[in-house]
């Protein structure tokens, strides 16, 4: 089995920021790519930022430029630095990975994390 576990959200004041933490455990022999998500109240889950194994990543419009999206394989964790947030960017983050283990690959997920953005 494998867990991914989120931690760093909170509330933070409009122009503030936010480190997000994702951290892998359990029965893995590879992580690929790995991936944040964000679901807003009333809203589906949507892509915010992805990265590979080899560090190549993408963004959603929105984040471009405020956001960065890192990982540290040694430790297999995967970070969000949330720079300049905006009252638009509150939900709760999930991080999901694709893990290979010794039953195959499998997408992961992580429990969440709130992050609320409001003076």
């Amino acid at each position: 089995q494998v867990q991914l576990v989120e931690s760093g959200g909170g509330l933070v004041q409009p122009g503030g920021s936010l480190r997000l933490s994702c951290a892998a455990s359990g029965s893995i022999r590879s992580i690929y790519d790995m991936r944040w998500y964000c679901q807003a109240p009333g809203n589906q889950r949507e892509l915010v930022a992805s990265i590979t194994s080899g560090g190549s990543t993408t963004y959603e419009d929105s984040v471009k430029g405020r956001f960065t999206i890192s990982r540290d394989n040694a430790k297999n964790t995967v970070y969000l630095q949330m720079n300049t947030l905006k009252p638009e960017d509150t939900g709760v983050y999930y991080c999901n990975a694709d893990v290979a283990n010794r039953d195959g690959t499998g997408r992961y997920w992580g429990q969440g994390t709130q992050v609320t953005v409001s003076s």
